[in-house]
């Protein structure tokens, strides 16, 4: 019973807060959709990988650097926890800068390879621009998070998430709506928004007096190494779905022309609320995975495991059946024309079938870099996109309507990676504490 209590005190305040992180992340496709079009709503789509690479890089920088905070902390080494949130705060400082100008440099060419063509081009262009300028606020809003949840502030977490939430809500209906700013305006609220959530996670520090240590006695590119190893994972699990995006987006666009893009994009972002709802239950697990890992208590890190399992998949048979009643209405949420309404409704249920075996994927790999399985959690997270990529490649060719090949490739990949984290979790080294 204590076990059970201590997981939800974790992972529901990490449940709400990913899926305002999920409304969050559509907010921006449900204004331009509704006051631009069709085709804002497809560059919204098509840009939106960009936007989320600094959001995972923050994330992984920040996940990385919090799961050693947990261990170092559940081992009782308590300065050299303080050194990994200083070599981390370090890492997000420089990366912010740095992919300011990379995204800056590569949009141009990025986004027609992407998908964006004729009207939807240009507005995709205008509205990763203006993204790539906050990045420093993208990395640093996501990349704040991972360590407040591991330092037993997951209320906090939950409220900085929420406070960027409504920031981006309120200004995305100022820019978009009542101010004629268009795809800049959403953009510009997504960046606020982000800034809101890493002052919030600020005030956080500064209440608990949880300050980083600077020094590293010679330590430092060890220590951001590991950092940088940990967070791969954390990064990788958090882009996945863009990459899936960027894709299907590009299969799409060959296959079915412009209607099946705005189609998937509705699609894109319904999924996008679900995938995060189920990361947040493994990332709200993570903290626990690691201090009892630090401590070396595997019996315990395996009840939380398996807790977290069990409410993962009873939470995404949940979100397949409400889905599946309102299938026919969600489109209409975006301002899509009944055309694509329909195609939205027809297409759905192909993809939520494969939302079970993201239950299962999300948290072993969770539990592989939580405990420091890195290469697991690298075959895992990294195998999904090559497997979409081949079947991307095979399965259009099967049907008369080729792209209903490309719906049924992205549960099939998820299939995928749930089959090989189950191969590795039954088999693991001899040196690892196994999961049943």
């Amino acid at each position: 019973m204590t076990h059970n209590k201590e997981f939800f005190r974790y992972v529901l305040p990490s449940m709400l807060a990913f899926a305002l992180s999920g409304v969050y992340a559509i907010a921006d496709g449900f204004f331009v959709g509704n006051a631009l079009g069709d085709d804002a709503l497809a560059a919204i789509n098509i840009a939106y990988p960009l936007t989320a690479f600094l959001q995972a890089a923050g994330t992984g920088i920040g996940m990385g650097g919090a799961i050693q905070y947990a261990i170092s902390t559940g081992r009782k080494e308590y300065e050299k926890a303080r050194q990994y949130f200083g070599i981390s705060l370090i890492l997000l400082a420089f990366f912010g800068l740095f992919l300011t100008g990379a995204v800056l440099l590569a949009a141009p060419a990025v986004l027609p390879a992407f998908g964006a063509s004729g009207p939807v081009l240009p507005l995709a262009s205008e509205y990763i621009r203006y993204v790539a300028l906050g990045a420093v606020f993208q990395i640093a809003g996501t990349g704040f998070v991972p360590f407040i949840r591991n330092m037993g502030g997951s209320v906090a977490a939950m409220v900085s998430m929420a406070a960027g939430f409504v920031t981006n809500i309120c200004l995305d209906y100022l820019f978009v709506w009542v101010l004629p700013f268009g795809m800049m305006g959403a953009a510009v609220a997504t960046v606020i928004g982000q800034g809101v959530t890493f002052f919030v996670c600020l005030l956080f520090l500064a209440a608990k007096k949880l300050a980083p240590s600077i020094r590293f006695q010679g330590r430092q590119t060890v220590l951001a190494k590991r950092v940088l190893q940990v967070g791969l994972s954390p990064f990788g699990l958090a882009f996945s779905p863009n990459i899936t995006l960027i894709l299907v987006n590009k299969s799409a666009s060959v296959l079915g022309c412009s209607p099946a893009v705005t189609a998937y994009a509705t699609v894109s972002y319904i999924s996008c609320v679900i995938m995060l709802l189920l990361q947040g239950i493994s990332d709200g697990s993570q903290p626990l995975l690691s201090l009892y890992y630090g401590r070396g208590e595997h019996s315990q890190t395996k009840t939380i495991c398996r807790l977290a399992y069990a409410f993962s998949l009873a939470t995404g048979f949940c979100c397949i059946a409400f889905l599946l009643i309102f299938r026919h209405q969600a489109a209409g949420l975006f301002g899509a024309s009944p055309q694509i309404t329909e195609e939205v409704a027809r297409i759905l249920p192909i993809f939520i079938t494969g939302y079970l075996f993201v239950c299962i994927s999300r948290v072993s790999t969770a539990y592989f870099y939580a405990t420091e399985k890195n290469v697991n959690a690298y075959l895992v997270i990294y195998g999904e996109p090559v497997s979409l990529a081949v079947l991307l490649l095979v399965l259009p060719k099967l049907f008369a309507e080729n792209v209903m090949g490309t719906w049924i490739s992205v549960p099939t990949s998820q299939l995928f990676a749930a089959a090989l984290c189950a191969a590795l979790l039954l088999c693991p080294k001899k040196r690892l504490p196994p999961v049943p």
